[in-house]
């Protein structure tokens, strides 16, 4: 299976269509009136800020065809026309909607608390595709009041100054960007049928090396081998491995779910956490844990599949979304139905693709 990321607009700062517009910002005011609930939303410095790309949020593979084939102006001109009409939920949709079902949660046991997740809508589209965003928000009640519209320009330089803790996107390049500033990043994709998930528990899934700690063991293992690898894990098993880059999003989930632990409700927490890895338990897999223990830091299930495919696992677990740094693993997810997202972190970016056998032995020492 090969897993194509769509490519982001890449569209002009110019002042949109001025033939055949109907709205204008002002009007927006009037003509759309937000169908979700009326709620405050939490304090940028207070929240666990989520920024999603509006292409991993909805489904705008047509719009884009249309922008790849006709042009900028073609493609505004289609999206003015077609405002009123909402987009389809994308890979990201289940994703948000279990983050709004914990702070329905979160909120119910502690009405003044702006420990919330809140999602960021980020976009370098036009702001004169707004509209149908905000269209598209209010038809599916969404709960996303921010909005960052670049009108071409990266939008990467505003993720810290929507404090991110984490940013999803179709694009690998702004994802890469993103990674190289400190931010927690993946690239999400979509798979040809989506495993159905929960509605009312949030199930994140995480790969170990290159994902929540560093790239180190698998230096070991390119640069000396499989048994030298081994031998590196169980000598150094009490050294707790370094961080990688998504070790923040999952202390801030531990965060969450401890508000929930203190009301008594570890067994039916909302939040749910998963490491997936195919490190081998006995040779290799003391070290991981340990690393977390000394972080502070629980998983709620740890998987060790000394190799085996991970795809079967996660069609199980059906978690909302699933990090890896190798795409060898990301596109085995996605072909259970599994929403995958890829992190290009660590050295094992840097292996030529195409080395069969060498490069499924790499992956699978993680």
């Amino acid at each position: 299976m090969n897993l194509n990321s769509s490519q982001t607009l890449t569209i002009s700062g110019q002042d949109g269509v001025k033939n055949g517009s109907q709205h204008s910002w002002e009007d927006a005011k009037t003509i759309l009136k937000p169908s979700t609930p009326s709620k405050k939303p939490p304090k940028p410095e207070n929240s666990i800020t989520i920024a999603v790309s509006s292409r991993v949020l909805f489904n705008m593979e047509k719009e884009q065809q249309i922008f790849e084939q006709q042009g900028m102006e073609e493609y505004i001109k289609y999206q003015v026309a077609h405002e009123t009409e909402p987009f389809s939920p994308g890979p990201a949709f289940s994703f948000v909607k279990a983050l709004e079902a914990v702070n329905t949660q979160l909120r119910d046991l502690y009405p003044e608390s702006e420990e919330l997740f809140d999602v960021v809508l980020i976009t370098n589209n036009h702001a004169y595709v707004g509209l149908r965003l905000i269209n598209t928000i209010n038809h599916h009640q969404l709960f996303i009041e921010r909005f960052c519209m670049t009108g071409g320009n990266s939008p990467i330089g505003y993720l810290k100054a929507y404090n991110t803790n984490l940013y999803l996107s179709s694009d690998p390049i702004k994802v890469h960007e993103a990674l190289e500033e400190g931010i927690a990043a993946a690239t999400m994709f979509t798979p040809e049928k989506m495993t159905e998930v929960s509605e009312t528990q949030l199930r994140v899934a995480f790969d170990g090396d290159a994902v929540l700690f560093s790239d180190e063991s698998e230096q070991i293992y390119k640069a000396h081998g499989l048994d030298k690898f081994f031998e590196h894990e169980k000598a150094h098993e009490n050294k707790p491995l370094d961080h990688g880059p998504l070790k923040g999003f999952l202390e801030v989930l531990g965060k969450l779910q401890k508000k929930f632990y203190a009301k008594g409700q570890r067994m039916d927490c909302p939040i749910r956490t998963y490491l997936v890895t195919a490190r081998s338990a006995a040779s290799s897999g003391a070290r991981a844990l340990k690393t977390l223990r000394s972080w502070g830091l629980e998983i709620d299930e740890a998987l060790f599949l000394a190799g085996a495919p991970k795809g079967p696992i996660l069609e199980k677990i059906r978690p909302h979304i699933f990090f890896d740094d190798q795409m060898f693993h990301v596109e085995g997810a996605a072909e259970m139905g599994t929403v995958a997202c890829h992190v290009p972190y660590g050295i094992a970016q840097r292996v030529p693709e195409g080395k069969g056998i060498k490069d499924k032995e790499i992956s699978s020492i993680k």
